[in-house]
């Protein structure tokens, strides 16, 4: 045997096992390799699920995979927060459309799961303000008279939520304690169950999310007396805000923003952040959010990270102060 022959031989027997390895190992799988779900926590018409419709096919098209609105409603949003927080695989193809609940949560009520740490941020969408609606025949026509009313048969004037902890029942429970007033909380199953009996008068008020109130308003099924911005909004100018009706300083907003659960791979939490600002910057998403008279928050992961962190800390603040009670 030539020694070329030998030493292909023996080129054989050492390296052919470690071949056999490397060839015998499957490719890693392209991410996503599947549909990816957008995990919605409340129940359909509200803001979140509005802005869900419009940002899921224009992540889709970046994504090269359909990314599907998943409705899992209930307990103020933490539900659906749970969900991905505790069950859905930590692989980015189930994500978390949050809300201010959030930053609530930890502060006024127990969970199972803690968002600070059990979420990671992936990026803001918008802060969207609450407009203060009634129905159409009811004798408040501005705050002040929701107010005055309060004040003189003390709760006795109810206003209906989406549910316990949502973005409507802290707003109302806000706008009580910073009037100094007592208002009686009723809370549905949803923003979309409560409008019959605001119609009807059964119940005196909703501060629902712009996002989904905007549209009754504008079609006269109810009318608006106050949005709870710090300015007033272009879309209706006539309306002003609760601030300038004798509750200085008010301020509340339904802020909106994707996680993945604690544990995603970075590269994939990074490509899943990419798709989402893209997808924030495409005009049919602009105007859903013109519409909801949504005010800018940071976009990127660290920007809101940072920004829903200090949201956490306010709210945990104003319970420490007296200035709202848990829930549970």
């Amino acid at each position: 045997m030539t020694r070329f022959r030998i030493a292909l031989s023996l080129a054989c027997v050492l390296f052919a096992p470690l071949a056999c390895v490397l060839f015998a190992r499957p490719a890693q799988a392209a991410w996503p390799d599947r549909p990816i779900t957008m995990v919605v926590p409340y129940a359909a018409g509200g803001s979140a699920d509005v802005i869900a419709r419009v940002m899921a096919p224009e992540m889709a098209s970046m994504l090269g995979q359909p990314v599907v609105v998943e409705l899992r409603p209930g307990a103020g949003g933490n539900i659906g927060a749970a969900h991905v927080a505790s069950s859905a695989r930590a692989d980015g193809h189930t994500f978390l459309l949050g809300s201010v609940s959030l930053a609530t949560g930890p502060a006024i009520s127990t969970l199972t799961f803690d968002p600070i740490h059990d979420l990671v941020p992936m990026g803001g969408i918008g802060a969207v303000p609450n407009l203060v609606v009634v129905g159409p025949g009811s004798p408040f026509h501005s705050i002040a008279d929701v107010l005055a009313a309060a004040r003189a048969r003390p709760g006795t004037v109810s206003y209906g939520s989406s549910g316990l902890g949502t973005g409507s029942h802290l707003a109302g429970e806000l706008l009580a304690a910073s009037a100094g007033v007592e208002l009686l909380h009723v809370p549905y199953r949803g923003s979309g169950a409560v409008y019959p009996d605001l119609i009807a008068q059964r119940i005196s008020m909703l501060l629902d999310g712009m996002g989904s109130a905007i549209g009754q308003v504008q079609s006269g099924t109810v009318r608006a007396i106050g949005i709870s911005a710090t300015t007033r909004s272009d879309i209706l100018p006539n309306v002003p805000t609760i601030a300038e009706q004798g509750v200085p300083g008010y301020e509340f907003s339904l802020w909106l923003g994707f996680f993945v659960r604690t544990g995603t791979p970075p590269d994939v939490l990074a490509r899943l952040e990419a798709a989402h600002r893209r997808a924030l910057h495409a005009p049919q998403v602009q105007e859903r959010l013109r519409q909801a008279a949504a005010q800018p928050i940071p976009e990127d992961a660290a920007g809101f990270a940072t920004y829903f962190r200090a949201n956490a800390a306010l709210w945990a603040d104003l319970v420490a102060r007296g200035k709202l009670q848990r829930i549970d």
